[in-house]
Order: C-alpha cells, then structure tokens, then sequence
C-alpha cells in the first residue's frame, strides 16, 4: 500500500490491469450508497410523507436512478475509459469539457459537504467523551484522510480498505442501529403515523432519484477497472440499492422514532450511539475519497498535463475551503440543482450510445488530435442536453409535485434521437 499507485490519467485502462469483478463492485458501489449523506438525505421525506409512503418513494426512486447510473457505468467498463472522455463521442472534445468543468464544481460541493458531516459528526463524539469540541482538528483530519485516498485510487480502497474492513464494519453498525430503531421503539406507531404533507409522492422520488444519479459522472472512472461489463454492472446495481434503502430508510425511521430532525443527535441518543456513529463515520471517507479522486480525473480531461495527485492535493484543499463556510441547509436545493444538469446529460448519452451508436465506440479517436472527436462540438447533442435542462427547470418551477428527474432524461433524449434521425435522412 506504501507503493506509488499507477496513474492511469485520462488514458484506457489496459485489459490486464482490469482486476475488478462482480464483488468488489458490490462492495464498493454498496459503500456509496450508504453514510450519513444518504440518511440525512432520507430525514427530508419525514414526516412530510408517512413512513409507508416515505419507503415506498425510497424504493422506487432507487430502482429507477439506478438504472440510470448503469449508462456511464457501462460505457466505462466497455471500453476502459473514464466518464468524461467517454462524452467526447457525443459532445465532441471541447463540448465534453462543459460538464467536465460542471462536475468538477459539482465534485468540490460533495466533497465539502462530506468533510462537512464527517467533522460534525466526530466533533460530536468528542464533545461526548471529553468535553471538547476540535473542529478544525477534525477538518484537517478526515480531508488529508480522503486526499491519502484519493491518491492512492479504487484498487488500492476496494481491496486494501473497504473489503478487508469498511464495508463489514459499516453493515455491522447499520444491522445494530436498525435492530435498536425496531426493538426499542413501536414500529407500529411509527407506520401508523399520519403524514403532515408538503411533499407529494413524486417530488419524493425524484429527491430519491437525485442520489444515484449524483454519481452519474463519476460511474464509469470505476467501471474502467471492471473485468467485465456484466460483473461491474450487476455488482454496481444491487450494491447501489441494497445500502441506499436501507440508509434512506434508516434516516427516516431514526427522525420519526426519535422525533428531532437533527440526524447526529439522534443516533448519538441511541445506546452506544456514539460507537455506531463512530463506524459510520468511518467509512464516510470513502464517498469523499470518490468525489474527490473522480474530481481530479474529469479536470484532467481538460488538464491533461497536469498529475494526478497534483490535481488531488489541489482539490482537497479547495474542498477544505468551502467545508469551512458551507451551509448545510442547502443539501436539498443542491442535490435538485444537480439533477437538473446531469439527469438530462445523461439521456442523450444513452440515447446516443444504446440506441445510435448501439454500444460501438472508436477508443483511439477519442484521443486523436485531429480525429473524430478532437476540438469539436456535438451541436445536437448539447442543444438536447439545454432542452432537458429546461424541461427540468419548468417541471420543478410550476409543476414541483410531478417530479422533473424523469420526464427531463426522456425530452433530451427524445430530441437528441429525433434530431440525429433526421441528419441521417
């Protein structure tokens, strides 16, 4: 592990240094879709939504985004290469640097928001047991923790961290806090009580829905390393869902048992809530460790010059910067804000690469200078991503109980097919 990881940059991971399969998948997409992120994510559906309703919402919305998540997820394991260069096939290069640049802004807000929690959470532990409360200490903390990861790469925290530890440790701790929630407190009070409203039932799936699809620009710089395009996607999808209802569901369940939104008091309230806090805590930095590593990758589609770890290094400390003045309150607004960018990207990369292109992809063009790709800009493709934009904007902006996730993916895809069909004539 002291070794200096391989830095792949930009370029196609080489078939032999394809070693991930179906369980580090599992694992490593099961670590995504779990931590305190996802169940203060799953605090916003209660009790405006009753607990039935709530789940309902949490499951539905989980199977749909997650078949989203598998567009780039394939793209990558296919052909080795990381999301952003993979969108030079439909944006063109210089259209690809766009959302490249956006998720880089974008990547810098989740990694703060992670260092955000992570620094509350343990400021909370010690506050706790000594009395003190260091949190700057544990800022600087866990961002050189997830810089250290990020450097180091996903083979190196699939297989030296997260199967060897994080992930049982994480499991353990949510079986722990799950078993107490239900034997501790009525679930049949909790099912049983009314909803106060506020959020209808679609808008509730769509706010489900915003999370896989936040690591939609981020799938295939992990699915690079897949040994197959079956493992990784299988892998990808059931480690996504299991931990993402069970953590959405868990924020909810904790809210409604204990009757305070405040997400950290609540399990500290919890007998030995400090230790499951702890263990949870833990394992957050490897979310960090996936914005923040992925951060470097998509800049240096249009930084290529520039390493790896230097980008790395740069991020954490940008990262460091907004978690210092980041308000956490806005967690809702930015994971729809995202959505309305990303969701309808992606449904003209599916559009483009499922349905056109039927999943074939010239590798070699997509880093020839001049080539197929090189300087220009995918004119259709961009104007469908814009028409889904505002699709999702208009929806969330007069229609809020219909949900805009979906409808968006569909438009600019739709356009985007239309569009091209009509070229070919």
């Amino acid at each position: 592990m002291l070794n200096k990881p391989p830095d792949w940059g930009i370029e196609p991971v080489p078939e032999r240094e394809r070693k991930l399969g179906f369980l580090d998948f599992f694992v490593l997409w099961g670590s995504y879709g779990a931590g305190l992120l996802v169940m203060l994510a799953g605090t916003l559906l209660v009790p405006s939504l009753g607990f039935g309703w709530a789940l309902a919402a949490i499951v539905v919305g989980t199977v749909l985004g997650n078949l989203i998540l598998l567009v780039p997820s394939v793209m990558g394991s296919d052909h080795g290469v990381p999301t952003m260069v993979a969108l030079r096939q439909t944006l063109g290069t210089y259209g690809s640097y766009l959302p490249s640049l956006i998720n880089v802004v974008q990547l810098v807000g989740w990694t703060a928001f992670e260092l955000v929690i992570m620094t509350r959470a343990a400021d909370a532990i010690t506050d706790r047991l000594v009395g003190v409360s260091p949190r700057w200490f544990w800022l600087i903390f866990f961002t050189l923790v997830c810089v250290a990861f990020a450097i180091g790469g996903p083979l190196v925290v699939v297989r030296d961290w997260l199967e060897k530890f994080g992930i049982w440790l994480l499991l353990a701790t949510t079986a722990y806090l799950t078993y107490y929630l239900l034997s501790h407190y009525s679930l049949q009070n909790i099912v049983s009580r009314p909803a106060e409203g506020g959020l209808a039932f679609p808008a509730a799936v769509d706010l489900v829905i915003a999370m896989p699809l936040s690591w939609l620009p981020l799938a295939a710089d992990y699915s690079r390393f897949a040994r197959s395009t079956r493992a990784s996607s299988w892998g990808t999808y059931l480690g996504f869902f299991v931990t993402n209802v069970w953590f959405y569901a868990l924020g909810a369940l904790a809210v409604l048992a204990l009757g305070t939104q405040n997400l950290i008091s609540s399990i500290m309230a919890l007998a030995a809530g400090g230790i499951a806090l702890l263990i949870v805590l833990v394992d957050e930095t490897d979310n960090a460790f996936a914005d923040l590593y992925s951060c470097a990758v998509s800049a240096r589609n249009f930084l290529s010059d520039i390493s790896h770890w230097k980008l790395t290094v740069f991020f954490g400390v940008v990262s460091f910067a907004a978690a210092a003045v980041l308000p956490v309150r806005s967690y809702e607004s930015f994971l729809l804000l995202l959505g309305s960018v990303f969701a309808p990207l992606f449904g003209v990369v599916a559009s483009d690469y499922f349905l056109i292109r039927r999943r074939r992809l010239d590798v070699e063009a997509l880093y020839d200078k001049p080539g197929s790709y090189y300087g220009g800009f995918g004119g259709y493709a961009i104007l469908s991503w814009i028409v889904g934009i505002a699709v999702y904007r208009i929806i969330t902006s007069f229609f809020p109980d219909v949900g805009a996730s979906l409808p968006s993916i569909v438009v600019a895809g739709g356009v985007y097919l239309g569009l091209s069909l009509i070229r070919k004539k």
